[in-house]
């Protein structure tokens, strides 16, 4: 792939996602990244996987964020826009974001002794490709029992208020996972390891990691 195709400092990645965790993940892999905040729909589909979701959401968000700076009159060329959505799920029940705290308190009542799954999707899209194909990555995180005490200070810490799950990996709720099968960054909201592959295959950077 030429030069003017390559993610540079000059043409950094286009992150279409309102999650910080995300942007931290790239950031330390040493990318040079463009946020651009996206808002879709995330009403399930009745029947939906978890996996299909995770890529039909984050197709969207890409969809969202190529007209958005179509819109904008911004130019493109060059540049690789990348949007993600994560969905925390177990025994086919699928765990968004808590709607209030005692939602919270629920979802880690749910989770607590018990083994859910992780489903990340996430679309790549080329400087000359609209309809990029999306990925699935799964992980299975196992919580130790949450006493009851806990439950409530943690929902009050409001660190899970904004989380698929009701919950932060990175955080405090680190404490309640006693094992992971599968890609901790994933957990946290992208599977790295499969971003970064997919970069160098296709050209988006030529090695890795990146040079100064």
């Amino acid at each position: 792939m030429s030069m003017d195709h390559r993610i540079t400092h000059e043409q950094p990645l286009i992150l279409g996602s309102q999650s910080p965790r995300r942007l931290d993940l790239l950031r330390q892999c040493g990318l040079p990244v463009e946020v651009v905040k996206v808002e879709i729909d995330e009403t399930l589909l009745p029947g939906e996987r978890p996996d299909a979701m995770a890529t039909r959401l984050s197709r969207q968000k890409g969809a969202a964020v190529l007209y958005n700076l179509k819109q904008a009159e911004r130019n493109t060329r060059g540049r690789w826009v990348l949007c993600a959505d994560t969905i925390v799920h177990m025994a086919g029940e699928l765990l968004g974001k808590p709607r209030d705290e005692r939602d919270g308190a629920r979802m880690i009542r749910l989770l607590s002794g018990r083994t859910h799954q992780v489903t990340t999707g996430f679309v790549l899209h080329g400087p000359d490709a609209f309809d990029a194909p999306a990925y699935a990555e799964t992980t299975s995180v196992t919580f130790r029992a949450i006493r009851e005490d806990e439950v409530q200070r943690y929902v009050r810490t409001g660190e899970g208020a904004d989380k698929a799950g009701g919950y932060a990996a990175q955080g405090l709720a680190g404490a309640f996972i006693e094992k992971i099968d599968g890609s901790y960054a994933n957990v946290v909201g992208l599977p790295i390891h499969r971003v970064i592959e997919l970069l160098l295959r296709l050209g988006a950077i030529e090695s890795y990691p990146l040079e100064s």
